[in-house]
């Protein structure tokens, strides 16, 4: 079995595995200015997603822009989840060059699309394929490729606890080689449970106070896990931006949710916000919160709530995940001003940063490889796989951090292609 890395090897974002030149495992970018693709364009038979969030399906419909029609296999959220993100990238992007894809390859893609539930192998270009729960958003799984004579798993993006929306994964099928992401490996979370009754705590104090609290949420999975912290807790809420779709696309999948009558409840509670009529500067008075993209203040109608309740040092702005560096919300952060709409804005609000990340932290990685000491480990998807590796190592695991072709450092012009033979626990 040839494994070669197109992205995603020490790096996190445009996550691209090509399993014998044959089996494509995602297709991914990395939402920067310029957006980054994978090193190469293949040509699969076949084509297996993780997940869907951008950095593993944003570059999916590009692969049906010639003449080559690979079958597309995914979870029903999955898919359903790639063509919003594909949607959305085209009205950003489309009349660029940055768009690697058009309206017709888009189109292309619910032709050749084949879903698939967790347990039930399936048949792609001679490989049988199972996907299992990942615990990261509804519909992620963790990817068994089996070709008869070597099972390869491809973890994905995966978290090994249970949080409101999705329960973590409990997965461990038998492999002989494991493809790991390592996004958070030097990280040690809080119980979940405590960052949750801080934010409420912090939430309703503001409110309680007469303030305001714009909740700056990623459109997939965080929106929605917001959404059931403020139901459990009663807090009022609003939710604003692509979350809204997404929400309403993920009830119709109750068996990939962990439990769908809390979800229905939450969707219940929560006011959902049409943009009409000046909406968006009213509700900023009506002592709420509100959910909204974008997670790192980077667009969406959080351009619109910042600046209406930026100045009273009464409201709150609430981050719920990692902003990446060079961000508006990185900035708003370590200066108290950022970028909005073009214009630098000093924030008196108040801003606080919580962690409800997804995936798995150090323990949690550590968790899941304890089931797989004897199998070969590829430590991808991080910025900091080499010192995890080395750890591995040190506990005793075959470990290896594999480079994307364009990473190479050494005898230019020649693919780094990584060859796995299992001869007597050696990895060659």
């Amino acid at each position: 079995m040839n494994i070669q890395f197109l992205g995603g090897a020490r790096e996190i974002g445009r996550s691209a595995i090509l399993v014998d030149d044959s089996l494509l495992l995602d297709f991914g970018m990395v939402t920067d200015t310029p957006p980054q693709f994978p090193v190469q364009t293949p040509t699969p038979d076949a084509v297996v997603v993780s997940h869907g969030h951008l950095d593993h399906v944003g570059t999916i419909p590009s692969l049906l822009s010639g003449d080559a029609r690979p079958s597309i296999h995914w979870t029903p959220p999955t898919y359903e989840l790639t063509l919003t993100l594909a949607r959305d990238t085209l009205k950003l992007h489309g009349g660029s060059y940055n768009c690697p894809f058009t309206e017709t390859d888009l189109k292309r893609v619910t032709q050749v699309s084949k879903t698939h539930g967790y347990q039930e192998t399936f048949e792609a270009v001679g490989y049988d394929v199972t996907f299992y729960n990942a615990g990261h958003i509804p519909g992620s799984g963790h990817v068994l490729v089996d070709d008869g004579d070597t099972r390869l798993l491809y973890t994905g993006d995966f978290h090994t606890d249970d949080h409101r929306l999705v329960s973590g994964t409990t997965a461990r099928p038998k492999a002989d080689v494991v493809i790991c992401e390592s996004t958070y490996s030097d990280v040690e979370y809080e119980d979940r449970s405590v960052v949750e009754e801080r934010f409420a705590e912090s939430v309703e104090t503001t409110l309680w106070e007469g303030g305001t609290v714009v909740v700056l949420a990623f459109v997939i999975g965080r929106t929605q896990e917001m959404m059931l912290i403020c139901d459990a807790y009663d807090i009022p809420c609003y939710v604003d931006g692509m979350g809204k779709q997404v929400t309403e696309m993920l009830q119709q999948y109750p068996e990939f949710l962990r439990d769908a009558d809390a979800f229905r409840r939450a969707k219940s509670h929560a006011r959902f916000v049409t943009g009409r009529n000046g909406q968006r500067k009213r509700i900023t008075d009506q002592k709420a919160a509100i959910i909204t993209t974008s997670g790192m203040l980077s667009g969406g109608p959080a351009m619109t709530y910042i600046p209406e309740i930026r100045t009273n040092p009464m409201n709150k702005i609430t981050m719920t995940g990692y902003q990446v560096e060079g961000t508006p919300g990185r900035d708003l952060l370590e200066t108290g001003s950022a970028e909005i709409d073009g214009q630098i804005m000093p924030v008196s609000a108040q801003v606080e940063q919580y962690d409800f990340s997804a995936h798995a932290d150090h323990d949690g990685l550590l968790s899941f490889l304890k089931s797989y000491n004897d199998a070969s480990i590829l430590i991808n998807h991080g910025d900091k796989c080499d010192q995890f590796a080395s750890e591995l190592r040190d506990d005793g695991f075959e470990v290896t951090t594999p480079r994307s072709v364009l990473n190479m450092s050494f005898e230019p012009c020649v693919n780094w292609i990584l060859s796995i033979w299992r001869l007597g626990g050696q990895m060659t």
